[in-house]
């Protein structure tokens, strides 16, 4: 069985799609495959099964098992996520997510192994390591409590004129 390959380099490309996928100092709109390897690489969208970026910048990444190294994603939502040196606002995870000195917006997995990490909110049955987040449990529920009152307030005022 002849593995399909595809490895480019320095490219500005709309669309591509593949088993294996490498992909170098390049530019792209969308990526699909099984196994993708960007490096240096800004994409909006990349779905596989096994992702690896390096360098790189995405707005939505969505796959089986993902792996951010020095890089930057908008969403990224897999079975298994790795989050090293990176930055990501939204981290879902059916299943595990590894985050170390990485600076996450909200984090939700079942279990969370961090080392040296901040976020702004995390949901997760089982935690370990050091994460430092911006709101726990009890200050996520003042804060939603005080949102609902103003929005309410100013529904009433609105509702006035």
């Amino acid at each position: 069985m002849k593995r399909k390959e595809k490895e480019l380099e320095k490219s500005d490309l709309e669309f591509v799609e593949g088993e294996f996928i490498n992909i170098k100092q390049s530019t792209i709109r969308s990526v699909e495959g099984g196994h993708l390897e960007l490096q240096q690489v800004g994409a909006l969208s990349i779905d596989g099964e096994k992702i690896e970026v390096t360098q790189g910048a995405s707005g939505i990444l969505i796959g089986h098992e993902i792996s951010l190294n020095q890089s930057i994603s908008g969403v990224t939502a897999a079975d298994s996520v790795a989050v090293n040196f990176s930055l990501s606002p939204l981290t879902i995870s059916r299943e595990q997510t590894t985050a170390s000195r990485s600076a996450v917006g909200v984090m939700a997995a079942k279990e969370i192994k961090s080392e040296n990490t901040s976020a702004f909110l995390v949901v997760s049955n089982k935690i370990e390591g050091n994460v430092t987040t911006l709101l726990d449990m009890r200050s996520a529920a003042a804060l939603g409590a005080v949102i609902g009152g103003l929005w309410g307030f100013f529904s009433l005022l609105l509702k006035r004129r």
